[in-house]
C-alpha cells in the first residue's frame, strides 16, 4: 500500500488532524460570512488619522469616504477604473461642474475607436445632460495645479457601481454625486489608495 514506511511523526500528525476534524465539526465546515456590497450612503466609523473634509477612496472595496469628524465618515459606493487604468495617490478638487460636458481623452479614443467613433478626427464635445457619461455632477482632480483627467462623477450606467469598469474615473450614482458635490468645496484633498 505505501511505497515507503510511514514515519511515526506523520502517523501521529494525521491521527491528530483527523481527530480534530471529528471532534470539532463546526470549525471544519465553518464558512466566513460573506461581505455584502452596499452602495447606499451611510455614516460609518473609520480609522483615525484622516482629517474632516478629506475624501478617501478605497477602489478594492468600491467605497468613497467623506471624513465628517474624527473616526467618522459618510460612505458611498463607487465604480472604479479597469486594471491598469486606475488612479492612485493624492489630488485636489480644483473644479466642480453641474451637468458637465464631456469628451473622451485621446488615449481612450485610441484604445477603443469603435466605442468613441463619433469623437474620431473632430473636436466634438458632448453637452451636459442625462445622456452624458459624466452624469449630473463632476469633481475634477488636479495634482500640483495640473489636470489629471481623472474625475469623481455621476454615471449613466448605475449597474457599474461596485465594479472595475471605467477608464480610470470614480463613478457614483447621480443622486449620490449630487449629495457629495454639495458637501465638498474646491480645495478638498482626495486620496486614492
Amino acid at each position: 500500500m505505501f511505497s515507503q514506511p510511514i514515519s511515526r511523526r506523520l502517523f501521529v500528525r494525521s491521527v491528530a488532524v483527523g481527530a480534530a476534524t471529528v471532534s470539532l465539526p463546526n470549525l471544519a465546515i465553518a464558512k466566513p460570512k460573506p461581505v455584502v456590497f452596499d452602495p447606499t450612503p451611510q455614516e460609518v466609523r473609520i480609522k483615525k488619522g484622516y482629517e474632516p473634509g478629506q475624501l478617501l477612496i478605497l477602489p478594492r472595496s468600491f467605497y468613497l469616504y467623506l471624513v465628517t469628524d474624527k473616526r467618522k465618515a459618510m460612505r458611498y459606493g463607487v465604480g472604479v477604473g479597469k486594471a491598469g487604468l486606475e488612479f492612485t495617490g493624492s489630488a485636489v478638487i480644483e473644479v466642480k461642474k453641474e451637468w458637465p460636458t464631456w469628451r473622451p481623452t485621446d488615449e481612450m479614443i485610441e484604445r477603443e475607436p469603435r466605442t468613441y467613433s463619433r469623437f474620431v478626427d473632430n473636436e466634438y464635445v458632448q453637452p451636459g445632460g442625462p445622456e452624458n457619461p459624466l452624469g449630473a455632477r463632476a469633481l475634477y482632480l488636479f495634482q500640483d495645479g495640473v489636470d489629471t483627467y481623472f474625475r469623481i462623477h455621476g454615471t449613466t450606467q448605475p449597474q457599474t457601481i461596485g465594479q472595475s469598469v471605467s477608464n480610470g474615473c470614480i463613478r457614483m450614482l447621480n443622486d449620490h454625486v449630487i449629495d457629495l458635490y454639495q458637501r465638498v468645496p474646491i480645495g478638498t484633498v482626495v486620496t486614492v489608495l
